[in-house]
């Protein structure tokens, strides 16, 4: 109990700033917050879901037919969920190099990323943000973009019930998701979540080095990429709130020495998985 007083002091605190002395609003508003901050997980998956929808319809979402949905389709085969929540996997034909994992069980992977990386990175990443699905990261970050916004008193208005969100609401939670970040201990965690989602389906993790490798050369942190103009900005909302990506490349490389992994010599094609080369 103490623990929800000590967070609803300061949101009385900003009211009374902003001219508002009325006792009743801020118990009232306090109230409300606290009621958002109790929405169960099918709510928040129902919530998600709305959003997830609106970004569909905003990109472009490539079919069935396409040769990046098959690529995925196979890099993904028996990855059905998380923490028991089904997965579904689409693809965004867009130049960025991006991916995101929500917490109704989307994945999104864009174009960018897959062009830039093997299958196995491409997998690191991914698991990287399944990862923050799996350790409830992105419930905890789409909870509090809900309490933020200017939808919680719609949300709250409705009582146990879903409410339907209109487009303006729903751009409303993408400001506040676009604002909040990841805590870096979050960022570890996930990064070896995806470690870990490698060495479990049989891949070289040092694939999850590699990834980070590609994304450092494309945000300008190393010399001789070539691509950082077409593509650096999109990496840095990929990875702005991560740890340093030496730090991480350093990190990811010791755990896959450890336990006997070998770096590939040479990069893998991006139209088949590489293999795993573990010393026998």
């Amino acid at each position: 109990m103490k623990k929800c007083l000590l967070f609803l002091i300061p949101l009385m605190l900003l009211a009374s700033s902003c001219g508002t002395s009325n006792p009743e609003y801020l118990l009232s508003s306090g109230a409300k917050v606290l009621q958002a901050a109790t929405l169960t997980d099918a709510q928040i998956q129902a919530y998600v879901g709305q959003y997830v929808t609106q970004l569909d319809a905003e990109n472009k979402v490539l079919p069935e037919s396409s040769p990046y949905v098959k690529r995925v389709r196979n890099m993904t085969k028996g990855l059905t969920s998380v923490d028991g929540i089904p997965l579904n996997f689409k693809v965004y034909q867009t130049s960025d190099v991006n991916a995101f994992a929500c917490a109704d069980g989307s994945v999104r992977i864009y174009t960018g990323l897959l062009d830039l990386m093997s299958d196995d990175e491409v997998l690191g990443v991914v698991g990287h943000e399944i990862g923050h699905v799996a350790l409830k990261h992105s419930r905890k970050q789409f909870q509090q973009a809900l309490m933020t916004s200017a939808v919680r008193d719609a949300i709250i208005s409705t009582g146990g019930d879903v409410a339907v969100l209109t487009a303006s609401q729903l751009g409303d939670i993408g400001e506040a998701l676009a604002s909040s970040s990841f805590s870096r201990k979050q960022e570890s965690q996930a990064d070896d979540y995806g470690y870990d989602f490698l060495k479990n389906s049989g891949k070289n993790p040092w694939a999850m080095a590699m990834a980070f490798e590609e994304l450092l050369k494309l945000s300008g942190g190393s010399t001789g990429s070539g691509t950082q103009a077409a593509a650096g900005s999109s990496v840095t909302s990929l990875f702005s709130s991560h740890p340093a990506t030496q730090v991480r490349i350093q990190k990811m490389s010791e755990r896959a020495t450890k336990d006997g992994y070998v770096r590939p010599s040479a990069k893998k094609s991006t139209s088949a998985a590489t293999s795993s080369t573990k010393k026998k």
